[in-house]
C-alpha cells in the first residue's frame, strides 16, 4: 500500500507548519509550499524525523503561473495528492474600512481567495479523475460574521466558506471530500503579520486568554482527513474556551 500524500500551502510557520508535523507523524508523505526557503527546509527536516518523505515547492500562491509551474514539476507518485490543505493566508491591518490600505487589501484578496482558488483548480481535477481525495481549507471564525475593523479580512474568510461549500456541492457525485476548518484565536505569527511586525501590539491580542495554537488546528485537520471514507467533516468551528465568537472574548485580569 502506497503512503498517502498531503500538499500543504503556507507550510513555513503557524498552522501550516503544525499540519506538516501532524500529518508526517500520522504516516503521510508531504508536498510543502511556501515563500521562505530556509523555513521550508527546517519544516522538511522536522517532518523527515517523523518518517515522512518530503518534496518542497518554493513559490507564492499569489503568482498563478508560479503555482502552475510548481505543480507541473511534480513527478511520479508526487502528482497523486490525497489531501490538499489550503492553509496559506494572512490578515493585514486592523483599521476602519474607509481608512484601509489598498495594498493590504490586494495582498489579502490575492492570497486568501485567489491563491486558494488557484491551488484548488490545479489539484482537484486529478482527485475527481481518481475519485479520491480531500480538500481542507483553513477558514476562520471571521468568515461567520464581521468584527470591528476586520472588514476585508472577514470578507476573504467569508469567501473561503462560500468557495468551500460550493466545491463540496460540485464534487458531491464523487468520493472527494471537502472540509472548512474555522479557527478562532490562534497564537502564531498571525497578529505580528497583521500589525506589520509590531510585536507589542500583537501580544495584546492574546492577553487574558489561553488561545489555541497551531497544533490544535492541525489535530482537527488530521481528524477530518482520518475519518472513514463515507464520513465528510464538512465544517468545524474551533475556538478557545473563553472565546464565544469572533468578537466575544472573555479576558482575565485585563
Amino acid at each position: 500500500m502506497r503512503k498517502k500524500i498531503a500538499l500543504i500551502t503556507g507550510a513555513t510557520s503557524g498552522i501550516g507548519e503544525a499540519c506538516a508535523r501532524r500529518f508526517a507523524k500520522g504516516g503521510y508523505d508531504l508536498v510543502l509550499t511556501g515563500r521562505n526557503a530556509q523555513r521550508l527546509e527546517a519544516v522538511k527536516n522536522a517532518a523527515e524525523q517523523e518518517g515522512a518523505e518530503v518534496c518542497l515547492l518554493l513559490y507564492d500562491v499569489r503568482d498563478r503561473q508560479a503555482c502552475a509551474a510548481a505543480v507541473d514539476s511534480l513527478e511520479g507518485r508526487w502528482r497523486e495528492i490525497d489531501v490538499l490543505i489550503n492553509n496559506a493566508g494572512l490578515a493585514l491591518g486592523l483599521e476602519k474600512e474607509y481608512m484601509g490600505s489598498f495594498d493590504d487589501w490586494d495582498t489579502m484578496i490575492d492570497t486568501n481567495i485567489k491563491g486558494l482558488l488557484t491551488m484548488t483548480r490545479l489539484i482537484v481535477p486529478a482527485m475527481v479523475e481518481r475519485n479520491h481525495g480531500h480538500v481542507i481549507n483553513i477558514g476562520s471564525v471571521a468568515g461567520d460574521a464581521a468584527y470591528a475593523n476586520g472588514n476585508v479580512y472577514c470578507a476573504t474568510k467569508a469567501a473561503v466558506k462560500a468557495i468551500t461549500d460550493g466545491l463540496r456541492i460540485d464534487v458531491a457525485e464523487t468520493a472527494v471530500r471537502v472540509t472548512n476548518v474555522k479557527p478562532g484565536l490562534v497564537e502564531t505569527n498571525f497578529s505580528v503579520t497583521r500589525f506589520h511586525g509590531d510585536q507589542e501590539r500583537a501580544d495584546k491580542v492574546y492577553q487574558g486568554i489561553t488561545p489555541l495554537n497551531g497544533d490544535d488546528i492541525a489535530d482537527v485537520a488530521f481528524y477530518a482527513a482520518s475519518a472513514p471514507e463515507h464520513v465528510q467533516i464538512a465544517e468545524v468551528l474551533v475556538l478557545a474556551t473563553h472565546q464565544a465568537s469572533g468578537s466575544v472574548i472573555h479576558r482575565e485580569n485585563v
